[in-house]
């Protein structure tokens, strides 16, 4: 199977393709009033107010998901920022529908109704693990990088990351207390789900075992572990795809062994940016293999030498890379191997991604063909300039 259906087949199937696409299209340097201008000229800026505090919208009755709308706030024209939530969510609200479909809307809202009901249901065995506390998180070295002064936080950051290949970090993340209560909150959960017969959405066309964390109660969770922390180790090492402007995620945890999902194809995910982290448990085998990073035009194209890395699987070690870095799962040959995995999404990248036919600052390929095109155009001067000189003259043209 080739490489851009399995992008189709990878792709997370939990939430509509609404809850991306649209916010990309209302992206650009906006002008708006307090008083909201009329609808046709309502813009969002391209880049957030990262000091800004969004709103929560969960009490009002939205078409959209309220988290969007925290998200999307901060992305509004600084003069809109401080005018009441009312005013706000009106303007984009507005923003969302002139740029979605009522079947997209209508399926947006089938599936917030499939998420209250489960969260209405079912009891969750850990309610710690619902709001986000680094100290019971994190590991220490983890903790303290982020805990420096914005002088010096992005070096911190640097220095716990090691760097095995071109584009892949790895890092030590979660404390093995929390791993373990993560496993048992999702066993907890595929208990309930078999016990009231409850037909649940698995977390992509790839995977047939695992869970969906943001469908049972974790989405607020998730959605702050990527602002606070993910969106900010992206700044650094993933701005070329979008890092700066990381605005949703699909959470999720996935089970591999012989008696679940056993390996997993080569495949790029349906995000800018992934993390990647094993919770557990006792298992051989289940390394994944990198093969470089490809836009959409490449996917198909052959690996190089320099693009092959295979990364053993270590609890609470996370490794996290570009979406398009093309990779897959070996056989996990014994025992199970469980991991969370966070795929994070920049509406405004997407949006941009639309008018540009190469991407040579990311993808391996376009790069490949910019410097082979460099190449023809030196060799084509030299002989322009070779065939324009007279007879016996003689000068270094390398």
């Amino acid at each position: 199977m080739s490489l851009d259906k399995a992008v189709e087949r990878g792709k997370d199937t939990s939430l509509p393709p609404m809850s991306t696409a649209l916010v990309a299209e209302t992206n650009g340097n906006g002008n708006g009033t307090g008083a909201a201008p009329s609808n046709a000229s309502y813009r969002l800026r391209l880049n957030p107010n990262q000091d800004h505090k969004a709103e929560n919208y969960d009490d009002l009755g939205l078409e959209f998901t309220p988290l969007l709308f925290s998200s999307l706030e901060r992305y509004l024209p600084p003069n809109l920022l401080n005018v009441s939530r009312d005013t706000k969510y009106k303007y984009m609200r507005d923003i969302l529908r002139r740029y979605s479909t009522e079947g997209e809307r209508t399926r947006d809202q089938k599936h917030r109704e499939y998420r209250q009901k489960i969260i209405s249901n079912y009891q969750p065995l850990y309610r710690e693990l619902y709001t986000l506390n680094p100290s019971t998180f994190f590991v220490q070295s983890f903790s303290k990088a982020f805990s420096a002064n914005d002088k010096n936080r992005d070096e911190s950051i640097r220095s716990i990351m090691s760097e095995p290949a071109p584009g892949i970090y790895t890092f030590d993340m979660l404390q093995p207390r929390f791993c373990d209560m993560l496993l048992n909150e999702v066993a907890n959960f595929e208990k309930w789900v078999h016990e009231t017969k409850f037909r649940i959405m698995r977390p992509n066309t790839m995977n047939k075992y695992g869970a969906v964390l943001d469908d049972f109660g974790m989405e607020s969770m998730l959605e702050k572990l990527m602002e606070d922390f993910i969106r900010h180790i992206s700044k650094i090492f993933f701005l070329d795809v979008g890092g700066y402007s990381l605005d949703s995620h699909h959470g999720f945890v996935v089970e591999y062994g012989m008696d679940r999902d056993v390996e997993l194809g080569f495949h790029v995910d349906d995000s800018e940016v992934t993390l990647n982290v094993c919770l557990g448990k006792h298992f051989t085998g289940g390394e994944l293999f990198f093969r470089g990073v490809r836009c959409e035009k490449h996917v198909n194209t052959e690996t190089h030498p320099e693009e092959i890395y295979d990364h053993a699987h270590l609890p609470g070690r996370a490794i996290i890379h570009r979406g398009r870095h093309r990779h897959g799962a070996r056989a996990t040959t014994s025992g199970h191997r469980l991991n969370l995995l966070l795929w994070c999404r920049s509406s405004v990248f997407r949006e941009l991604k639309k008018h540009q036919k190469e991407f040579v600052n990311w993808c391996g390929e376009c790069k490949r063909e910019k410097q082979a095109r460099l190449q023809q155009s030196v060799t084509a001067k030299k002989m322009e300039l070779l065939v324009g000189q007279p007879d016996g003259a003689a000068f270094n043209l390398r």
